[in-house]
């Protein structure tokens, strides 16, 4: 798996959502290089776990998808003689 990589909009975004996370549920203030480290210490440690469940999730609605479409191509097939 190639390393997962932020924009600096996501990161942004990203950060932000931790700081309001630890100030509402934590009641602590968590300061941008802190949440920065944070980020990149989810992300490695996580990132992972996430991007699997993702791939998962993927296959399994493709293979859901593909029946969906075998099952009408049957339905289009004229009977033989």
């Amino acid at each position: 798996m190639p390393p997962i990589k932020f924009t600096s909009a996501e990161k942004s975004l990203l950060i932000g959502k931790l700081q309001r996370y630890f100030a509402k549920e934590l009641e602590q203030d968590l300061a941008q290089f802190d949440a920065d480290f944070l980020l990149d210490f989810f992300t490695q440690e996580l990132g992972g776990v996430y991007y699997n469940r993702g791939l998962y999730d993927a296959q399994a609605l493709m293979s859901e998808k593909l029946e969906l479409i075998s099952e009408q191509i049957v339905e289009l097939e004229v009977p033989v003689n």
